[in-house]
């Protein structure tokens, strides 16, 4: 799988474990930055990863800030991003298998390092299970048209 990730510099300090624990569950990691702790916005970044996850250049992404939230945040309003963030191996679980989410959002700051493992561990095993969660994001692709025009 081709991962893309990026952060804000909240969550710089935990990129890099991160991209690593990725890279140690078998996908390929790309990263968009930022690159220091230097203060950079959290949208710029997620708009870069959420649209190339969108557009099909990678098959997920993964944001990281402070939280997770404001990452998830920008993410969404790209059509064809479903971000979600996740605080732990249920949340992380529940989005991959019900959400289908393709873009993950952890808060660098949140949690520590074994706590992003299993987050990232459960969230790249876990399929898509499909059926009724189908037509509920069929609702959602639905709205995003709506507002997207």
């Amino acid at each position: 799988m081709k991962v893309v990730v990026g952060s804000d510099h909240g969550g710089f300090a935990a990129k890099a474990f991160i991209k690593k624990t990725i890279q140690a569950l078998g996908h390929e990691v790309v990263d968009f930055g930022c690159h220091s702790t230097d203060a950079v916005d959290y949208p710029d970044i997620a708009q870069l990863v959420a649209e190339a996850v969108a557009r099909g250049e990678f098959d997920k992404g993964v944001l990281i800030d402070g939280f997770g939230g404001a990452v998830c945040m920008a993410a969404n309003k790209v059509p064809g991003a479903r971000a979600v963030a996740a605080y732990d191996s249920v949340s992380a679980r529940m989005a991959a298998q019900h959400d289908d989410a393709n873009v993950l959002c952890i808060g660098g700051k949140t949690h520590g390092e074994l706590i992003h493992a299993e987050i990232l561990k459960v969230f790249f095993s876990t399929p898509f299970e499909g059926g009724r969660h189908e037509g509920r994001l069929a609702k959602v692709a639905a709205i995003e048209r709506k507002y997207s025009r």
